[in-house]
């Protein structure tokens, strides 16, 4: 049986919390009652727990990860770049996961009054007044992952303007009537996709037919943002259309994908029917030959991991709220020969 910390205070004569205090280090212990205690453990084999050594220094060594639905791509590619970028550090994850955005604050309750983690990332879920007052009051670092909050430090792409050059390309490729399936409009980049694909339409002086906007359901799940969702989006705009737009700017790869399936079962070819752009350049995108546009996945990630540490160790203060550029990535669905990539600016 493995030696207990009962074990090394009995043999070295002395109290528990005197052995804790040698392990860890504490000031508050006499230098030779210490080597004393520590050469005692080292006979007995002593391991501490490392959980109760991490309690003592008031140090968890773990970060929180609050996710919804983490089986959607984007979240799943984006947690292997987190973790990659804590495997450089001493820290470990743990996933909150909320599964649906409606009972997100039960789960950001739990975070608060568990203080299991040194540090918060919060991803794709929106934090309100009260909430960031709370983090802040709780002095618990916290980065916010593909939103945004003036209080708290954040890492988004620019959805806008990653829509708006989506939209942009199908013009420039000759396309007049566009059409868009969206996510829910409670999530928070849809809405600014959205609002990038009807200033590029305004811009351009192209009119834009209702008809060929469908808004995902968010009881299809992830506020709309799967394949499921983008194949039932896709049956609805062939059915309720007698002319359908030429080209199609998709708020997700995902839904992408399933907008492909409808597509092929009702004869519609892609691109010849009608050209198609995404949004996110997720793994499988270039296997279906998906024109998106690419987010930088894997820096959010690291940046959001760097910041988060930073802030634990009290190394940064100041504002952090950081935009990053979509590329536009070039592939077969718009109907483009030229391999070429594009930034969107922010």
């Amino acid at each position: 049986m493995a030696a207990t910390i009962y074990d090394v205070a009995k043999k070295a004569g002395v109290g528990i919390g005197t052995v804790s205090r040698a392990i860890n280090n504490s000031p508050q212990i006499n230098p030779s009652t210490k080597d004393r205690i520590l050469g005692v453990a080292r006979e007995l084999n002593y391991q501490p727990h490392a959980l109760a050594q991490s309690l003592a220094r008031k140090k968890t060594f773990t970060i929180a990860s609050v996710v919804p639905f983490f089986t959607n791509y984007f979240f799943i590619e984006l947690l292997r770049s987190v973790q990659h970028a804590l495997s450089r550090s001493n820290y470990d994850l743990i996933l909150y996961s909320v599964d649906r955005m409606d009972r997100s604050d039960t789960t950001l309750e739990r975070v608060l009054s568990e203080r299991r983690s040194d540090g918060v990332l919060i991803i794709s879920i929106g934090l309100n007044d009260a909430y960031a007052g709370k983090f802040i009051a709780a002095n618990i670092p916290v980065v916010l992952i593909d939103h945004m909050h003036f209080q708290i430090d954040s890492i988004a792409i620019a959805n806008r303007e990653g829509a708006y050059s989506a939209t942009e390309h199908l013009i420039a490729l000759g396309h007049q009537r566009i059409g868009m399936i969206d996510g829910h409009l409670s999530s928070y980049p849809a809405i600014l996709r959205l609002e990038g694909f009807k200033k590029a339409m305004l811009e351009h002086n192209l009119v834009f037919d209702d008809r060929h906007l469908i808004i995902c359901d968010a009881q299809a799940g992830e506020h709309g943002f799967n394949e499921v969702a983008g194949y039932l989006a896709m049956k609805r705009l062939i059915a309720q259309n007698d002319i359908l737009p030429t080209a199609l700017f998709v708020a997700s790869d995902v839904q992408a994908l399933g907008v492909m399936r409808a597509a092929k079962e009702a004869g519609v070819r892609i691109p010849e029917d009608i050209a198609l752009v995404g949004f996110d350049d997720i793994e499988f995108a270039k296997f279906v030959g998906l024109t998106t546009m690419r987010q930088p996945i894997a820096m959010m990630g690291q940046m959001a991991v760097e910041r988060l540490l930073e802030r634990i160790h009290g190394d940064q203060q100041g504002d952090f709220h950081h935009k990053l550029k979509a590329e536009l990535i070039v592939r077969e669905t718009c109907g483009s020969r030229k391999g070429f990539h594009v930034q969107a600016e922010s």
